[in-house]
């Protein structure tokens, strides 16, 4: 497993699209495995889409504490409700806004082994789904935002 070093700011990879993965294979697992290792040495990190790293892959981890999901061509299945969510970015460091966002979220993908699953999320998960998936998609936060938050770290 490696570090990897993460895209921040204007880098134009952040804006471009991600491809669909073929195939699970060791490479991709190994890629989710450095994915999540750079998102818990970033230290404040929830989640993380491959743009972030480098690879315009469709992958994402994401982990609020109780769970890592490895998330292989993530899709948005169906959504509900609102709620205004602060929200931060790794790629983005400093930056903290209010994004409109759906409350509950259900997410198809596949995970590390290439078997398909769907998880639904509510609140938080919800934010952080949307928020990795529109990574894969070339749209970060700060397009999003509603206001600019200033927020001690």
């Amino acid at each position: 497993m490696a570090i990897r070093k993460l895209r921040l700011n204007d880098d134009e990879i952040l804006r471009k699209k991600a491809r669909p993965v073929e195939h699970v294979d060791d490479r991709i697992r190994e890629i989710l495995r450095d994915m999540a290792e750079t998102m818990y040495a970033a230290g404040n990190g929830v989640g993380l889409a491959a743009n972030q790293v480098g690879l315009l892959k469709r992958l994402v981890t994401i982990d609020m504490g109780d769970h890592l999901y490895q998330m292989v061509n993530p899709e948005i299945v169906s959504a509900e409700g609102e709620q205004l969510c602060l929200e931060g970015c790794l790629s983005f460091p400093g930056k903290w806004g209010n994004v409109q966002r759906p409350w509950k979220v259900t997410v198809r993908a596949l995970d590390e082994n290439g078997q398909p699953f769907e998880v639904t999320g509510e609140g938080d998960l919800a934010k952080c789904l949307c928020h990795e998936i529109d990574h894969l998609d070339g749209i970060v936060f700060v397009d999003k935002v509603t206001e600019f938050v200033q927020v001690e770290e």
